[in-house]
């Protein structure tokens, strides 16, 4: 399977080691005494590759976009949900190795799993074959989604906060609600609550499940909420599938805040925003028979 995914990276390894560390998941050395080769320090080492090789193409390809644009690109490009589709797409999953049980309960599908390994290999990739070898793989791997960006995305987190701000007198408050899973691959459900609305989200690190939960949030109010009224990401088209599979966030409503004057109550116990209503305008007095003239 190492072979075949050196097919995929594009590059023939001279030390074939590093590529196995990369795709060796902790759980596979369980009982062995040691830690030392699964991928762990070579994602540690792919994640500051990837920053760097990302950051260097969106500079080519946005030479008249600023810090805070280029940014937020990055930050999505880099972000968990993206590295897993990535994954996903170049068979990463197949070829990584897991402890029997692990397997057996889906951990090759995690999003956090695949976008560890994911990372793993490009440190892996780094090592052997340097930058050049690296960035022929991430422009190739990552070109679907840097082409879906017209404009900056902004992050669900920041839709929210900013839809809260125009409608509701509130802040969003997120709450861990839960947490699963084994202390390596450790799973958590954050609630997110504002303006009588609600998300979950469900994500191998706080930061992920909060970001899903708020995601969550806003496909509630798009069912619900007049045109117009959801924050849009922009002229950005995210990928299809960009959460993971077995932990897609539901939507739940909640009665806990009352709406505000700005909202009008619908089914259940879901406010959601309503356009401001004008007046009606005063019907104009018609002249009576002895008015004169």
């Amino acid at each position: 399977m190492s072979e075949q995914f050196e097919t995929i990276l594009g590059h023939s390894f001279h030390r074939p080691e590093l590529l196995r560390e990369a795709l060796t998941h902790r759980s596979a050395l369980q009982g062995r005494g040691h830690t030392r080769d699964s991928n762990e320090r070579l994602e540690f080492m792919g994640d500051r590759v990837l920053g760097l090789l990302m950051a260097e193409w969106l500079a080519e390809r946005f030479p008249r976009e600023q810090e805070g644009d280029l940014g937020r690109r990055l930050a999505y490009l880099v972000s968990q949900p993206v590295l897993a589709l990535v994954a996903e797409g170049v068979g990463l999953g197949a070829a990584l190795s897991v402890a029997p049980g692990e397997a057996r309960a889906g951990v090759k599908r995690r999003a956090t799993v695949l976008a560890d390994a994911l990372e793993a290999a490009l440190g892996a990739l780094y090592l052997d074959g340097g930058l050049d070898a690296a960035r022929d793989f991430v422009r190739r791997a990552w070109e679907p989604a840097m082409s879906a960006q017209i404009e900056p995305p902004r992050d669900a987190k920041t839709r929210v906060q900013e839809w809260a701000q125009k409608y509701t007198r509130d802040l969003p408050i997120y709450r861990v609600s839960a947490r699963s899973g084994p202390p390596h691959a450790p799973e958590f459900t954050v609630t997110v609550n504002v303006g009588g609305i609600s998300g979950t989200g469900t994500a191998g690190s706080k930061r992920q499940a909060e970001q899903l939960a708020a995601a969550a949030l806003l496909d509630a109010m798009a069912r619900t909420a007049p045109h117009g009224a959801v924050p849009q990401p922009g002229a950005t088209r995210e990928p299809a599938a960009t959460r993971e599979a077995a932990t897609t966030p539901e939507s739940a409503a909640t009665s806990e805040s009352a709406p505000t004057p700005e909202f009008a109550p619908t089914q259940g116990s879901v406010a959601t925003p309503a356009p401001p209503t004008a007046p009606s305008p005063t019907p104009a007095a018609t002249p009576g028979p002895d008015a004169a003239a």
